[in-house]
């Protein structure tokens, strides 16, 4: 027997969890950390000139962008731009006990993480700070499967690909310590049958898992940022709070058939003064802004269909009919309780993958709230109620629906305009069908009796918040609605330039010179459970690459 709270209390909490998805708040300070040694070489956007020279200028100081400018910078000379600021003097981003704040103390122009809500009203975001969305994400760590290098268009060289992640793990990524709710979903997760167990890996395989963590065990964050630790320091400058407005472009017909080619790029500082950087013969302008910032910065360049950018009045550099197409989402679903016991923070330690396409995760809260019965009956400041939530979610594999993107503004600041359109292919609809089933699975095992409230006459349910799954779990009609009415985001959207549409099997910008894309926009299909740490091999990967091309 099952059974929904209504109370304002509980609403509150469901809030937060529509919001947010995965979530944690504890009353412990955020551990203060000391900024690293290679802080050296970034400065505020101010100290810059009003122009110079790079080898390679990179746009987006995030997953992809860091570890790319580290690699490039062991032989050239490198101007990595981010629009945010630096992670290490925020206490909440470099603190597992500072997700919660991270996420939802947000603002238009400079907090960590933008948030934006698609055009079908699911709230998102977005990462704003050094480190991009590997410094304000949950911090799960699992490579690419199979299907995403066989599907995303490229020629991988495998080896070159297992260096890559090998120099990323070295760095910044660790072993979790299972607790209670982490353990539990461990052992649900093998008795519904969702075999073999592999242990602790890094690999993405067939069963249950425990990944690897960006979290060290002092709680305390790794992100993509720490990889500049590995930049030569003679090579390399970093800008922070420098927005870029546009890709520099000029005509040069060439021997590749482009008459369009990149020459530097615009970027503004926070006192509003322009600054030009400018690339050097054979270098490259390299956009890593994200699946949302470079496909809005291809089009605020003049690089988009023709007919679009005339409507905003934009210059047509390059007539590309493809780029903000090809967007997607990986829709979330799943159902949060109230257990009966307490509840440590767990972020997402352990998952289940399925062999129909889904993507089990679980997490514990304890979040605080204070009761509007306070203010009620008791005069003295009320202190926060802190109460436990548990999450059990599942995201499919793809996903395969298309969504769009396109400007909201010409203000580069403002996020653009996109729609997932979430369960549009009847295959994602299919898969998510099949992930709640297993999750109403996982609710009738053995290894989550313990997280059931007991009633009078010995009977037990679980005490859902938000939505409980349907009772007839065995109706497809029912269950897709239940899809439909509970989606929410996992934040692993992608694409809007993609491969073989706007960038080529080397990741060049199709129709223009010395441009390149390396981030999540140029992905077709979600890489494994969670995209980060493919998108920090990549930026190694083709670090790595461009070095061998130049010699």
């Amino acid at each position: 027997m099952t059974k929904r709270i209504d109370s304002s209390l509980l609403y509150t909490a469901l809030v937060v969890l529509l919001l947010l998805g995965v979530v944690h708040r504890s009353n412990a300070r955020p551990r203060v950390n000391r900024p690293p040694g290679f802080m050296r070489f970034i400065s505020n956007a101010t100290d810059f000139a009003s122009e110079d020279y790079y080898d390679y200028i990179i746009v987006g100081g995030g997953t992809a962008g860091c570890p790319l400018a580290a690699t490039l910078s062991q032989s050239f000379r490198v101007l990595l731009l981010e629009r945010g600021g630096v992670p290490y003097n925020r206490p909440n981003v470099m603190s597992h006990d500072g997700f919660l704040t991270t996420l939802t103390d947000v603002n238009n122009f400079d907090s960590p993480a933008q948030s934006f809500i698609s055009e079908e009203g699911v709230p998102n975001a977005r990462g704003r700070v050094l480190g991009g969305s590997s410094a304000i994400n949950a911090g799960f760590y699992s490579r690419a499967d199979k299907q995403f290098f066989e599907n995303s268009g490229l020629v991988w060289d495998l080896s070159s690909v297992n260096q890559s992640y090998e120099w990323v793990e070295r760095a910044i990524v660790f072993r979790p310590q299972l607790r209670t709710w982490q353990t539990a979903i461990r052992d649900a997760l093998l008795e519904v049958g969702v075999h073999p167990f592999n242990g602790f890996t890094l690999e993405h395989k067939v069963g249950t898992k425990i990944g690897g963590s960006t979290f060290d065990r002092t709680g305390r964050r790794h992100s993509s940022a720490d990889l500049l630790r590995y930049a030569r320091s003679s090579n390399i400058r970093v800008a922070v709070y420098a927005t870029v407005e546009r890709v520099l472009l000029a005509s040069s017909p060439s021997v590749s058939g482009s008459n369009v080619s990149a020459i530097g790029v615009v970027y503004r500082d926070q006192l509003g003064r322009f600054h030009h950087a400018l690339i050097r013969d054979r270098g490259e302008v390299i956009l890593s802004a994200g699946a949302l910032g470079s496909p809005q910065l291809l089009f605020l360049s003049g690089i988009g269909p023709r007919s679009y950018l005339s409507t905003w009045g934009i210059p047509v550099a390059l007539d590309q009919p493809h780029v903000g197409d090809f967007v997607y989402d990986n829709p979330r679903n799943g159902i949060s309780i109230v257990p009966p016991v307490p509840m440590e923070n767990s972020l997402i330690q352990v998952v289940g993958v399925t062999e129909d396409g889904a993507f089990l995760e679980a997490a514990s809260n304890v979040i605080p709230f204070a009761s509007p019965l306070h203010s009620v009956f008791i005069r003295a400041p009320a202190s926060p109620l802190y109460v436990p939530v548990t999450t059990i979610m599942e995201k499919i594999l793809g996903p395969v629906s298309i969504g769009l993107l396109r400007l909201a503004s010409t203000d580069v600041r403002i996020n653009p305009v996109v729609r997932f359109n979430y369960f549009s292919d009847p295959q994602d609809l299919e898969r998510c069908v099949n992930g709640t089933r297993k999750i109403g699975e996982i609710l009738r095992s053995r290894a989550m009796q313990d997280f059931m409230i007991r009633e009078w006459f010995g009977n037990r349910r679980f005490r859902f918040v938000g939505a409980p799954l349907p009772v007839d779990q065995s109706n497809d009609l029912v269950m897709a609605d239940f899809c439909r009415r509970t989606v929410s985001t996992i934040w692993h959207y992608h694409g809007g330039a993609v491969v073989g549409k706007v960038v080529d099997s080397d990741l060049k910008v199709i129709g223009v010179n010395s441009l390149r894309l390396v981030d999540g926009s140029t992905f077709n299909i979600s890489p494994g459970t969670n995209p980060q740490a493919t998108l920090m091999m990549l930026g190694r990967y083709m670090g790595l690459k461009m070095l061998r091309e130049r010699g």
